[in-house]
């Protein structure tokens, strides 16, 4: 059920469907098996601000975009997603959404851990920092999208219309005036992916440098893999058919054989059935 959910959903959906499998599977580990396999998991795909760390574990700068703290975090983070990459996909694409997504994360993981290495403030609590959510790929979407078309003005609910721009400009203040509570790690990572959607945007649209280029060659090669597979899926079917309704064709030359003779059958009759041996 699940595969075929995702597999017909459009690129945005899938994104928020496996963010929210993802956390369904976690919560239900910590309710009815253990907590400690639950903590397990989630340092197995948690981003660490330790260098070793991250060169013992690579995935884990891209895995910790998936994993999210409660379901406020998870459910704040995936209406951002769908309101912004709603309108994203409509302007630009879904691979390009993809590559955004990833990388965003990707640039915000970077400031994360450049960040607790670089400052000496961070020195006492490096080793144990984690970081953990999707905020920085979906702050990357935000302004990226904003930064494309800024003057785009949504309707919000009981706020009315108001630019793209000034919405991004408005989350990222949020985000910032946030730091002082905790989980200043997490917040310099949302900066870094707001920092590589917007500059991503700006380089494509003035110069035409595809800083996501990369990712979207893979994405285009998966793709035409998936269609190549598919065609000779489609062959299989056709020559399988076509197999059958040979078949049934000889079954009643066959037929009209054992019932009138040889000598019924007609010059197409026999043409099929000497073509057939």
């Amino acid at each position: 059920m699940f595969d075929t959910l995702i597999k017909n959903s459009d690129i945005l959906k899938k994104i928020i469907i496996i963010n929210i499998l993802v956390f369904i599977f976690i919560k239900l580990i910590k309710i009815f098996i253990s907590p400690i396999y639950h903590e397990q998991i989630i340092n197995l795909f948690a981003l660490s601000s330790n260098f070793d760390e991250l060169l013992k574990s690579p995935w884990k700068i891209v895995s910790y975009m998936f994993i999210h703290h409660d379901i406020f975090h998870l459910t704040t983070n995936l209406l951002l997603l769908y309101f912004f990459g709603s309108i994203y996909v409509n302007y630009l694409s879904g691979k390009k959404f993809l590559s955004t997504y990833l990388l965003g994360g990707v640039v915000g993981a970077l400031f994360f851990i450049l960040a607790f290495n670089i400052f000496s403030e961070f020195e006492e609590i490096k080793n144990k920092s984690i970081a953990i959510g999707g905020s920085a790929s979906v702050l990357a979407i935000i302004f990226s999208i904003s930064g494309h078309i800024p003057n785009y003005k949504p309707q919000i609910y009981l706020i009315g219309k108001i630019r793209l721009k000034y919405l991004a400009l408005i989350i990222l203040f949020m985000d910032i005036l946030n730091i002082p509570s905790g989980n200043i790690g997490g917040h310099i990572a949302h900066i870094g992916g707001a920092f590589y959607g917007y500059l991503n945007i700006k380089l494509l649209n003035k110069y035409k440098i595809n800083t996501s280029a990369p990712i979207e060659k893979i994405f285009d090669f998966v793709k035409k893999n998936k269609i190549q597979n598919h065609k000779k899926i489609e062959s299989d079917y056709d020559y399988n058919a076509r197999k059958k309704r040979e078949q049934e064709k000889i079954d009643k030359i066959l037929d009209k054989i054992n019932s009138s003779g040889y000598d019924s059958l007609s010059d197409e009759d026999k043409r099929t059935l000497s073509n057939d041996n």
